[in-house]
């Protein structure tokens, strides 16, 4: 199943859609408003999020996105979400490019610790169709399209599309200002929904696609495969859960194989769209911060 969080008069409902149908299940049982909700109950009763959701599908009516207003808001709340970074031969050799210090992503790509860092709190995170941020004082800024991990209490329980926003003019100029050149506001994107492994499968054989329009013309266009990971998604959960007490909703951004070319940067009002297999697709304008 894939699992939406909406909004409307009455509050946050959780939606789950089963071929083209999309199921209140908040209409269903009142407790279940969030991912977090499921997630808990399943955690009880020992069983995947599709079977919970399987028991409240009877009771849960089809609705129509209309009724929200088609306001579908981040699939979850997450308390943190965390990054990883090098984990595509292609992002180790942009690293390298815009830093000039190529010894210390070469290190990390081949070795057994992962670059793993903070990206995003709450209120830095927005959902799909709202805006993404770049920095005012970056002068080269581009998306970052990543499968994202869900987890609940440290366990994997779905994924999601990421847009891991990036100031690369800023990282670039002192890899010491990383934190600087991937968290601010409106640094991260997730969403449309969470999908569960069941749906998704395999999350090492997906295609991840993105394009970017500017002014109704589309100015990139490239695709991947989550298949060139050098590193599985459970080795960066076990990674990120080591010696870490990770809140009990985070999601984990499994780096990125598309970087566009270093003559392009992102510009207020371009629309940025990425497609993950089996999951959705995430879509977002920019706007300066």
């Amino acid at each position: 199943m894939r699992f939406y969080r909406a909004v409307n008069r009455n509050g946050f409902r959780l939606l789950a859609r089963t071929d083209a149908k999309y199921h209140d299940l908040t209409a269903a049982n009142s407790s279940v408003t969030s991912i977090r909700d499921l997630a808990l109950a399943a955690d009880i009763s020992g069983r995947s999020l599709d079977d919970t959701a399987m028991n409240l599908l009877e009771d849960a009516p089809v609705v129509s996105l209309v009724e929200f207003d088609d306001e579908i808001t981040t699939p979850i709340a997450a308390e943190e979400v965390w990054a990883a970074g090098v984990t595509y031969r292609i992002s180790e050799e942009a690293r390298e490019a815009e830093s000039g210090m190529p010894e210390i992503y070469l290190d990390v790509y081949e070795g057994d610790r992962p670059e793993l860092f903070l990206k995003s709190t709450p209120s830095r995170t927005v959902g799909p169709d709202d805006t993404v941020g770049i920095r005012r004082d970056s002068e080269w800024n581009v998306p970052e399209p990543e499968l994202g991990v869900v987890l609940y209490r440290g366990n994997i329980v779905g994924y999601t599309v990421g847009n891991d926003m990036s100031s690369r003019s800023i990282e670039g100029q002192n890899p010491l200002y990383l934190p600087q050149a991937k968290v601010y506001d409106r640094c991260c994107a997730i969403g449309p929904c969470v999908a569960s492994p069941e749906t998704v499968g395999d999350p090492h054989n997906l295609e991840i696609r993105m394009k970017i329009n500017r002014d109704g013309e589309l100015v990139y266009d490239e695709a991947t495969s989550t298949a060139k990971m050098v590193r599985t998604c459970e080795e960066l959960v076990s990674a990120l859960n080591r010696h870490n007490c990770i809140p009990q909703s985070a999601v984990l951004l499994t780096g990125t194989s598309l970087v566009p070319s270093e003559s392009f940067t992102l510009q207020e009002g371009d629309c940025v769209s990425i497609d993950i297999d089996r999951i959705g697709r995430l879509e977002n304008t920019v706007t300066t911060v």
